[in-house]
C-alpha cells in the first residue's frame, strides 16, 4: 500500500524502452522483456542487479528494467495509455487496490496456472496477499511488497507518564485511555491523517472487521459499513479528537510521523515502512498489534503486485517464469529485507538474512507476525478508489468538522452506493 523509500520521486528514463515486440522475439532469439518497476536510488539498484543475475543465468531471456513513470501513483494511468496504443510493458508494479480494475482488462495475463504450480509455493504467501492478488477466481498479479498496520509507540513518553507498554490483548478503550494520559506539555497521545484519501480510510476498516462487519455486501453492489458498530468506532476517534484533545489531526498526512520522531506524539498507527526513519531519529520505540474488540486484533495489509501484460504467449510465459524466480525466498530476501520491507513469503523468515533483518530493525518481527492478523482484502470493486474517497471525506468531516459519526457514515453510504451503482 505505501510507496516505500524514494519510490514517490521517479524518473521518466526508458519509459517506452522495449514495449513492443522485438525482432529477436519474432526470430526465435532471446525473449526480450520490459520491466516497469517505478523505483529509484537503492530500490532501482537492487532491481537492476536482480535483472542482471536473471539474464546471466537465463541466456534465452533479456529483461530490461525501466522506471516506467514519474510516480508510482501514475503507473496505472501510464500503462492504460500505452495499452491504448497497442504497446505495454511485460511486467509492471501495481497497487493492490487496482487489481479489480485490472482484472477486467483482457491484456492482463492470467497468472492462476503459474501460482498454482507446485514449484511456485502459493500457499507460502500470507492469505491477505493471495486475497488481494485474486479477483473472481483469476490471479491478476503476484506480491511485490506487503505491509500491515500496527501501533508504534514511544517508550520514553510511556515511562514518563507511568504507563505500561501496550499488550497484545489491549482494547480500543485502552488505546483511548493511554492517549489521554500521554497528552500533556505539548504532546499528543496519538495522531490521525485526515486527508480524506485511502491513508485515512484504511486505518478505519480494521475496526469494522474486528467487530464482524463488512465494507460492502457480498455481491459488491451496496455499501455495508453504515452500522452502529462502525459509528461506535468512528465515535471513539471523534471523542478522542474533540473531547479528549488527544489526537493530532494531520490534514496533509505528512506531519504526524515527524512529530512522532521528535517526541511530540506518543503513538501512531503505521506500518513497517516507518521504522527505518524512526531508528534514524534515535527514538526508543516499541511495536504492538492494533487494539481490538472482543479479543479480535484484525489488521489490514497493503500488498502491491507485479502484473504481467500479454504481449504474446512467448513473452507472457517468460514473464511468468521470471516472477516465479523473483519471488523465491533467496530473491525475496534481496528485494524486500534488503530495503527494509517485510518478506512476501513465510519461507523467507527461515533464512539467515531474516535473522539479521530483525536484529537490525527491532520489533520488525512484530509486523511480520501481524500478517497473520490480516485476513481480508479491501473490496474487489473496480470503483474502489472513488468509493474510498467518499468514506475518507466522511471520516474527516467527523473528526475535523464535528459531524456526528452516524450522520457522517450515513452520508458516505449514500454517496458510496451511488458510486457502486455506476459501476454495474
Amino acid at each position: 500500500m505505501k510507496v516505500h523509500g524514494a519510490a514517490a520521486l521517479l524518473l521518466v528514463t526508458g519509459l517506452l524502452a522495449g514495449c513492443g515486440s522485438s525482432s529477436s522475439d519474432e526470430a526465435g532469439g532471446p525473449v526480450e522483456l520490459t520491466w516497469w518497476h517505478g523505483q529509484v536510488e537503492t530500490q532501482a539498484k537492487v532491481i537492476e542487479e536482480l535483472a542482471a543475475d536473471y539474464n546471466k543465468s537465463h541466456p534465452d531471456v533479456k529483461i530490461t528494467p525501466a522506471v516506467g513513470t514519474t510516480n508510482v501513483d501514475d503507473m496505472l494511468q501510464k500503462v492504460q495509455a500505452v495499452l491504448a496504443g497497442g504497446k505495454a510493458p511485460d511486467i509492471a508494479y501495481m497497487y493492490g487496490t487496482w487489481m479489480p480494475h485490472l482484472a477486467r482488462n483482457p491484456k492482463v495475463y492470467d497468472l492462476t496456472a503459474t501460482v498454482k504450480a507446485p514449484e511456485f509455493g502459493w500457499d507460502d504467501f500470507w492469505p491477505s496477499e493471495r486475497a488481494v492478488s485474486e479477483v473472481n477466481g483469476k490471479v491478476v498479479g503476484v506480491p511485490a511488497v506487503v505491509d500491515n498496520l500496527g501501533v508504534i509507540y514511544n517508550k520514553k513518553l510511556f515511562d514518563a507518564a507511568g504507563l505500561d507498554y501496550p499488550g497484545k490483548d489491549w482494547t480500543w478503550d485502552d488505546f483511548r485511555t493511554a492517549a489521554k494520559q500521554l497528552t500533556k506539555d505539548g504532546v499528543y497521545g496519538t495522531a490521525y491523517p485526515v486527508t480524506g484519501t485511502e491513508d485515512t480510510v484504511w486505518r478505519f476498516w480494521p475496526m469494522i472487521w474486528q467487530q464482524g462487519g463488512a465494507i460492502v455486501t457480498p455481491d459488491g453492489k451496496k455499501s455495508a459499513f453504515n452500522t452502529p458498530q462502525a459509528a461506535q468506532a468512528l465515535g471513539l476517534w471523534s471523542a478522542m479528537a474533540r473531547q479528549d484533545k488527544s489526537v493530532y489531526l494531520d490534514q496533509n498526512g505528512e506531519k504526524f510521523l515527524p512529530l512522532f520522531q521528535s517526541g511530540k506524539v506518543g503513538m501512531i498507527i503505521a506500518g513497517p515502512w516507518a521504522l527505518l526513519d524512526i531508528i534514524d531519529h534515535k527514538v526508543d520505540y516499541g511495536v504492538q498489534v492494533l487494539p481490538g474488540y472482543n479479543g479480535n486484533h484484525e489488521t489490514i495489509a497493503g500488498p502491491d503486485n507485479w502484473v504481467v501484460f500479454d504481449n504474446g504467449s512467448r513473452r507472457a510465459k517468460a514473464s511468468a517464469d521470471f516472477l516465479t524466480w523473483l519471488t523465491r525466498p533467496e530473491q525475496d530476501a534481496r528485494w524486500t529485507l534488503g530495503l527494509g520491507n517485510l518478506p512476501i513469503r513465510k519461507a523467507t523468515t527461515e533464512l539467515p538474512a531474516y535473522e539479521k533483518f530483525i536484529k537490525d530493525i527491532p520489533d520488525m518481527d512484530v509486523f511480520t507476525a501481524n500478517l497473520d492478523n490480516a485476513k481480508q482484502a479491501r473490496p474487489h470493486v473496480p470503483v474502489y478508489p472513488e468509493f474510498s474517497e467518499k468514506v475518507g471525506n466522511a471520516i474527516s468531516e467527523a473528526l475535523v468538522g464535528g459531524t456526528p459519526p452516524q450522520e457522517a457514515l450515513a452520508m458516505a453510504a449514500t454517496e458510496a452506493d451511488t458510486v457502486l451503482g455506476r459501476a454495474r
